[in-house]
């Protein structure tokens, strides 16, 4: 489970996330206000609305396709992202929103070639530059869910 800062809205992930991502690109320092975002993707529809309705905000990323943020339309926490190229079917939560942010560590962490210098990355997690091939890190059960999502 997980909500936003006020309480208005809360949402619980009806499945395990398929990937964990840590962002270090400029577009996320920059939307967070900090050194990185740590998002777990799922599907759309595993992201049940517990409580508030979310407002879409229409934001750029760093791939230049822009992203639509879901905020509190309250307190404004973004709590999810969908981006352009991918639509509604796969959502990017907010770890930080949900209760045990703790529980779900990142598999990867992407865009490192504009992780700030005093950032330490963590021995044993992968690391890229920019972004990587998910044939490569994915476990085999969270490939079949997202062809599931798009084939």
């Amino acid at each position: 489970m997980g909500g936003c800062a006020c309480g208005t809205t809360r949402y619980r992930l009806t499945d395990a996330p398929m990937f964990v991502h840590c962002c270090h690109c400029t577009s996320c320092q920059t939307e967070t206000g900090s050194a990185f975002v740590i998002n777990a993707l799922i599907e759309g529809h595993r992201v049940e609305l517990l409580a508030g309705e979310p407002e879409a905000v229409a934001t750029p990323s760093e791939s230049g396709n822009g992203q639509e943020i879901m905020r509190c339309p309250t307190c404004h926490v973004a709590l999810w992202s969908h981006y352009a190229t991918l639509g509604r079917k796969l959502a990017f939560v907010r770890v930080g929103t949900l209760d045990a942010p703790g529980e779900v560590p990142p598999d990867v962490h992407i865009f490192t070639r504009s992780k700030l210098p005093w950032v330490t990355l963590p021995e044993g997690t992968p690391a890229v530059d920019v972004y990587y091939d998910s044939q490569q890190l994915w476990p085999e059960a969270s490939l079949a869910r997202r062809r599931m999502l798009f084939d």
